[in-house]
Order: C-alpha cells, then structure tokens, then sequence
C-alpha cells in the first residue's frame, strides 16, 4: 500500500512540484485546500479554512506523513501591520490546526516536515556563514520563521519526528523569483539592486524537493536543516549570471538603494540583505545537491 504525504499549500509554486516528485516516487498526496478541486487517481484534496480553525480531519487521519508549506506569500505585500499579522499567522494557525487533529485523535505521523527560511537568522549582511546553531534575529523576518518553527515544536511535543526546512530563494521555472525576474532581465533592463554586494543564498527546486523527500524518509533528520547551495553569491553575481543568461551584459547602473526602499518600504530588506547560509549539516548525512552552480541552475529553469 502507498505511503501517505499530506501536504499543506500544495497547490502552491514549491507544492506543485513536490506533489509530482511525490507521485514519481510512489507515494500518494493528499493537499489541503481552500476550493473544492476533482480528485485523481494519485491526488486527494480536502477542504480547510485556517480563519475559522475547520479542516476535513481525514486529511490528517489518513496521513503518513505531513509536509507543511502554507504561508501567505512574505514579499506578495507591503508590510502593513496587518499584513505583518497575516504573514505570521498564516504559517502558525495552519499548524495549530494540524497539531489539534493529531492531540486529539493521537494519530502518530511517521514525520512531520515544516518549512521554514534562512530569514532566521535576520535582514542582515554580514561575511559570517550562518549554520543551524546561529543564534535567530529579533527583526520581522527572523520573528516570523521563529514563529514559524515554533509551531512546529507543537508537532513535535506529540513524539512525532519534525524537520524544519530553512530555504533561501528558490529557483524554478513558472514561480519563485525568476518569475518576477525574468520580464526584466529578458528585456535588457536588468541590473543590480542596492550595494549588489548583498548575498543570495539559492536552491534548485529539484534539489529543494529531493530535501523534503529525504526528510520524510531519513529517520536520521531531525530538527532544522538549511536549504541552500553556499558558492557565495551576490546580487551583483546573481543580476549578471542572469543577464548572460539571456545574451547580454549588464549595462545599467545599479538600482539606487532610496528608491528600493521607496517602492518597497520596510519590506525592502528582503532584497537590499543577505547573509551566507551552510549547507554543510544535510551534506553531512549523505545529501548531494544536484545543481550547484548558479549558471546551470539558470540554463535548466530558463532554457
């Protein structure tokens, strides 16, 4: 019999293409969403609204392994006070919901998967390379992946096995950053934002996906594990990889830091700081990554 994978915001960018993954390895996928949407032979999809704490508790129930990706978009809106709220609860009430279901049938998942963000360890630049035991930020985005992580603790007070997997940008094709990206950069409009000196740590998302699939299966994967290739890439590296990869050279000037900060408000510190992120724990396990050069990663998602 198939092993079970429910997967919360699987009809997301990243859920969509661990759901394929899922069903390419023989696994079943059930996803939790907000619209009724046509079973198939290998997808299930059941009804919950996080707002009101409802969920069809089958999803749970019939669950072998959970993987949790729900979350409002962090960088979709600027950051109001309520949007702030939204961010943050949106991640946190979703895996209340998920832990209530699983207290109060003491249904016992093989494994809990959460993601999570390299935004932990803060909005900052630095030369330091952040691993899973550098101390967390205090700013909004560290809050909001400590938050983050923090419910999934709930899961794991219940005795079942949790992983939380901190991602940096994800590169794919139809989403992520390049979806933003791309109409620029394809354009001849490209260049770098701010200093361009600021790091961006990325992940495939094959190999983003391949780290999931390793979470549910690898007993050995507990706690939080970082999901980026560490070459040292800036957004000066980054804008010029993808202005070659559409055939030119950059020939703007970077884009001033004020007018970021102007369009963008505080959310700017998403794109204006970076720091440098290891991968060396999930490497230690036997993890291999199969992009790991920025210029192929790009080849593989734009051409």
């Amino acid at each position: 019999m198939k092993k079970n994978v429910l997967i919360t915001g699987g009809t997301g960018f990243i859920g969509k293409y661990l759901t394929d993954e899922l069903v390419q390895r023989g696994f079943s996928v059930s996803i939790l969403t907000r619209n009724s949407k046509t079973n198939t032979n290998d997808i299930s999809y059941y009804i919950w609204d996080v707002s009101t704490q409802n969920i069809e508790e089958a999803a749970v129930l019939n669950a072998d392994y959970i993987i949790h990706l729900a979350g409002e978009n962090i960088a979709d809106k600027r950051w109001t006070a309520k949007r702030k709220l939204e961010i943050i609860e949106s991640r946190t009430q979703s895996a209340q919901l998920i832990y209530s279901v699983l207290k109060k049938h003491n249904h016992k998942l093989e494994a809990f998967v959460s993601a999570s963000g390299i935004g932990i360890y803060g909005a900052i630049n630095g030369e330091g390379i952040c691993t899973e035991n550098t101390l967390p930020a205090n700013d909004f985005i560290g809050t909001v992946c400590q938050e983050w992580e923090k419910s999934a603790d709930l899961i794991a007070s219940l005795g079942i096995r949790t992983v939380k997997i901190r991602t940096g940008l994800v590169l794919g094709k139809n989403g992520g950053i390049l979806n933003k990206l791309t109409p620029i950069f394809k354009n001849s409009f490209g260049s770098a934002l701010g200093s361009g000196k600021q790091y961006m740590p990325w992940i495939h998302i094959y190999d983003l996906c391949e780290m999931y699939i390793e979470a549910i299966k690898n007993e050995k994967m507990v706690g939080p594990y970082n999901a980026t290739i560490n070459d040292s890439t800036t957004n000066s590296t980054f804008s010029r990889a993808l202005a070659n990869n559409f055939g030119y050279s950059i020939w703007l000037p970077n884009v001033p830091t004020f007018l970021i900060r102007l369009g963008m408000g505080e959310m700017a510190c998403i794109v204006l700081t970076g720091r440098r992120v290891s991968s060396d724990k999930v490497k230690s396990l036997g993890f291999r990554f199969r992009f790991k050069s920025l210029m192929s990663a790009l080849k593989n998602c734009l051409n």
